[in-house]
């Protein structure tokens, strides 16, 4: 991690601390159809990608109903709370701490690219990023293909990457670009699901990776 010349970071659950605003969103989306409401906790350990995997694993049903108007309530839900998230606190300090040692950093999120500018602008850290990657749809859809396109666009040698995560995604998308890869439990999944990786290095809070 010391070593990498540049940092890969996922936006939210890593460096947005948005867990309470996803959740209150499913939520309201399985009480307006009679389904068992999530806890914290419960959440943390269904949750994965595709996210349409995730949504049948907790009672949607795709037979019955389209999965694009599924993902646009959703997503119509969750803007309308993005507000009440920010950034987790320590977040500000490891990207100055990783600016003054002159790593460059990126963001490659799951979140739609106008959604994600948005944010990062609102949040006030966008000075700190070369590149700023967000999808181009509202599905939530793989990252790889644009950590691909992120790699060969910026002239980056994969062994000098460290992406920064807090999915099993992430660690997919480390391992198709050939980087390393830190996962943080501080997000969308358990460390006992992170952990179910393989990943190397699995810490708790964003505050563990500066001893890694």
């Amino acid at each position: 991690m010391i070593d990498s010349k540049a940092i890969i970071w996922d936006y939210n659950g890593t460096l947005l601390d948005d867990l309470s605003i996803g959740l209150q969103s499913i939520n309201e989306m399985l009480s307006k159809r009679k389904l068992p409401l999530l806890s914290k906790e419960s959440y943390r350990e269904v949750f994965t990608f595709p996210v349409k995997n995730y949504y049948e694993s907790i009672g949607f049903d795709f037979a019955k109903e389209e999965w694009d108007v599924v993902a646009k309530e959703f997503i119509s839900l969750y803007s309308s709370l993005l507000p009440k998230s920010n950034i987790f606190p320590e977040a500000i300090q490891l990207l100055s701490h990783f600016s003054s040692l002159g790593k460059r950093q990126f963001i490659l999120s799951a979140m739609e690219q106008n959604m994600l500018t948005h944010s990062v602008k609102t949040e006030n850290i966008g000075n700190f990023f070369s590149e700023i990657s967000g999808i181009d749809n509202i599905y939530a859809s793989s990252k790889i293909e644009n950590g691909i396109q992120m790699i060969k666009n910026n002239q980056l040698a994969p062994k000098d990457v460290c992406l920064l995560g807090d999915t099993t995604h992430d660690y997919e998308v480390a391992q198709e670009l050939g980087c390393y890869c830190i996962l943080i439990a501080a997000g969308h999944q358990s460390i006992t699901k992170l952990k179910q990786t393989g990943c190397p290095i699995v810490v708790n809070h964003l505050n563990d990776i500066i001893k890694n």
